[in-house]
């Protein structure tokens, strides 16, 4: 395993304190970067480095700030800690954990950039976290790391934290930009795209968490550095969020291309009940379901070996699934999930994932027909492509890859021998308040 450089939280006690974080190093290389550098040779090493985007679609983080309109300002800087993505859970231990790592990688690509503001759009149910960002943030102002004229020159900095409502659609960067501009959380038509015409109509760049929080650690070692692990493609390291029907969930901070076997039975230790895997969700709900064959477990875990085998890497949120874990069910809660959290902007998606989560409700009640399936299929491929955002394409995926690969688990659920059930006895509907709900 390599050492911890995202998570030294879990190295270091008390890491996400300022003064722990400066006895480490912290903000030195903020503060070189500004007095010593040019804002295009950060972006340069970014580039270099190959990073790719942690936030699912992997794109090269040092072209996409590339797209920028040359000589048009101001521009922005917003942050994606929108981590609403089912089994994704990576940015919530960073921003928690190692919040000033995080805040200098922010500001090292604001600068980067030639921005003099950032806005980190944090989801609307991490309190603690807003706490602590807003804390962070308050202590690197007090020690003169942001704000104006920062050590001793023209540049100056502002990070603000801003708070969504809950939505899951707000991940999607457009919704988040309206969102964040206090309108209605739908996304926007593009192009034009946020490069060129974002926030408040200006050039902005949004990055997820984890991929600012990697760009402290290349700008400070190099980019050579960082390509020591990995692939030539898929270089440096990831974290892999880990939960469902296993031993050991939590987040992995591995090299890119440790494949899903070392990951699920080594570091996870194996399906929790101890039977044998049946199916992995690599991407949380969003990206297809895998039937665990060999292959697909000997598989490296990279931008382009997971879409070799039927899937996507995405953000990385691996859920697993167990031989006594019932596929029908998952994906009836998978889609139920979509259906609620749909913004109602466009037909498909608003109208597709209500009437397939009736008919998978009827499937899993046993009150099912063979004709079901294949509905769930006609309303799937009638959203496919057709959508105006990812949401609705994502929603396919439960719908669609369940039944193709475990297509006699869906048949099995509506034999006319199976006993009949009420889709309350399948999932509770009954929530109880969180502490934090509570506390509300």
């Amino acid at each position: 395993m390599v050492k911890h450089i995202l998570l030294q939280n879990r190295d270091i006690p008390n890491i996400d304190r300022l003064d722990v974080y400066e006895q480490h190093g912290g903000w030195e290389t903020w503060r070189k970067a500004v007095t010593e550098m040019q804002p295009q040779a950060i972006a340069d090493t970014v580039k270099a480095s190959g990073l790719r985007g942690r936030g699912g679609a992997g794109f090269p983080t040092g072209v996409k700030w590339g797209f920028l309109p040359k000589g048009v300002f101001p521009r922005y800087m917003v942050v994606n800690a929108d981590e609403s993505e089912p089994g994704t859970f990576k940015d919530r231990e960073i921003m928690e954990g190692n919040p000033h790592l995080f805040l200098e990688g922010t500001a090292l690509s604001t600068y980067a950039i030639q921005s003099n503001a950032a806005y980190i759009y944090v989801r609307g149910e991490y309190y603690d976290v807003i706490r602590c960002l807003e804390q962070a943030i308050a202590d690197a102002k007090a020690r003169g790391y942001l704000g104006q004229n920062l050590f001793g020159t023209s540049y100056s900095l502002e990070i603000y934290v801003h708070s969504g409502a809950g939505a899951y659609i707000c991940g999607e960067e457009t919704a988040l930009l309206n969102s964040l501009e206090g309108q209605l959380g739908q996304p926007r038509l593009k192009p034009p795209f946020p490069a060129a015409v974002g926030l408040y109509g200006k050039p902005t760049i949004i990055n997820n968490v984890e991929t600012l929080a990697n760009v402290q650690p290349i700008i400070a070692n190099g980019a050579d550095w960082y390509r020591q692990w990995g692939t030539e493609r898929s270089p440096g390291i990831k974290i892999f969020c880990l939960s469902g029907n296993i031993k050991r969930p939590g987040n992995y901070e591995l090299p890119l291309a440790t494949t899903f076997r070392e990951l699920i039975e080594v570091h996870g230790g194996g399906t929790l009940d101890g039977a044998p895997i049946k199916a992995i969700l690599p991407a949380g709900a969003s990206a297809p379901i895998m039937a665990a064959t060999d292959q697909v477990l000997d598989t490296p875990m990279d931008y382009e070996s997971v879409p070799s085998v039927g899937s996507q890497l995405g953000s990385a949120s691996m859920i697993i699934l167990s031989q006594n874990d019932d596929v029908p069910l998952a994906a009836a809660k998978m889609v139920r999930f979509f259906r609620h959290e749909s913004c109602g902007k466009c037909t498909p998606c608003r109208e597709g994932t209500y009437w397939a989560q009736k008919v998978l409700d009827r499937i899993v009640a046993g009150q099912g027909t063979p004709e079901d399936i294949t509905l769930v299929e006609n309303i799937a491929n009638q959203m496919v492509g057709r959508c105006f955002c990812p949401l609705g394409e994502f929603s396919t995926s439960p719908m669609l890859f369940t039944i193709k690969h475990f297509r006699d688990e869906f048949l099995a659920q509506t034999a006319s021998t199976r006993p009949r059930r009420a889709w309350r006895e399948v999932v509770p509907l009954r929530i109880e308040p969180t502490l934090a709900t509570k506390e509300r």
